[in-house]
């Protein structure tokens, strides 16, 4: 897959993370990793983020990842594109990225560097380095701690023919609204803020209509429900959705620092499956947690 036919699926629909399995020793769980993936698949899902954030990347080690998408690459073959989740130090990722283009991915999302900030400068060098550094397409992330400027951004594109697409989890409307006004059709653009649907409509407002959605690892019929309500501007079923689902789900996710990942986690496991434990230091959640999603997760009836 060229780099502009990853921009148009990047475009085009529901995009989603799926979690990465570990057993109760916390190794990489294969046989659970396949079997969610061919779960998921199915449900009409553009494209699926390997190792990405909610497939904790960022506890992943340099020998597991390449297995990791390897595995997802061949699960899914002909049945829904894979895109690898690729970050951390520069040379570090250029592996990732390397890897992942070797296993037959679609292409990367470059996730954020480790700690350090850095100025434009610096952060321009990271990404185009990466880009540099494989032919397939490359979707950066933008991040509290690597955001990019407009115009480092346009000056990445015009150097870097494969960097197609650009993924906000900041949520700094104004900062958004220059990029898409900077940037304009030269790059697909993705929500990628943690649970992405409450924030859906308003960027679609400012012509970023496409996000990828955590929940969809749990409940991916709500999942997709809630994307075609929001491609059609359906708001009377995008508010009984916030109402009765996302609002009272935040109020647990954000009862604990990580919890973003922890609680998808936890619907996995309460609607049959599991994908293991988080690894630390991310924290699974309590008992009494546990039980107030699955009654939301109830209330949504089947998936």
């Amino acid at each position: 897959m060229n780099p502009q036919e990853l921009k148009t699926i990047m475009g085009s629909g529901l995009l989603s993370f799926p979690l990465t399995d570990f057993d109760s020793h916390g190794d990489f769980h294969k046989t659970g990793y396949q079997k969610r993936l061919e779960w998921l698949a199915p449900y009409g899902a553009t494209a699926l983020f390997a190792a990405g954030g909610t497939g904790e990347f960022f506890s992943l080690t340099g020998d597991e990842y390449p297995g990791i998408v390897q595995t997802a690459v061949d699960t899914c073959r002909g049945v829904v594109p894979i895109i690898a989740g690729a970050g951390g130090p520069t040379r570090f990722a250029i592996q990732c990225a390397q890897a992942a283009e070797k296993a037959g991915a679609h292409g990367i999302l470059l996730l954020p560097h480790y700690l350090t900030e850095a100025g434009q400068e610096g952060l321009a060098a990271h990404v185009e380095a990466v880009c540099k550094s494989v032919k397939f397409g490359v979707i950066v992330y933008n991040r509290a701690s690597s955001r990019l400027k407009p115009e480092t951004l346009a000056g990445l594109a015009e150097r870097n023919p494969n960097l197609v697409g650009f993924k906000d989890g900041v949520g700094d409307i104004e900062a958004m609204v220059a990029i898409y006004q900077r940037m304009g059709d030269r790059f697909a653009y993705l929500g990628g803020l943690p649970t992405a649907e409450v924030y859906a409509a308003a960027y679609k407002a400012m012509g970023t209509p496409v996000y990828s959605s955590a929940v969809f690892n749990f409940i991916p019929k709500t999942a997709v429900q809630f994307y075609e309500a929001v491609r059609d501007d359906d708001m009377a079923t995008q508010h009984r959705l916030l109402k009765d689902f996302f609002m009272p789900y935040l109020e647990i996710r954000n009862r604990m620092q990580g919890y973003a990942v922890s609680i998808v986690k936890a619907g996995a496991t309460i609607v049959g499956h599991s994908a293991g434990p988080v690894r630390p230091p991310l924290t699974d959640l309590k008992p009494e947690e546990m039980e107030m999603l699955k009654a939301l997760i109830d209330k949504l009836g089947p998936q």
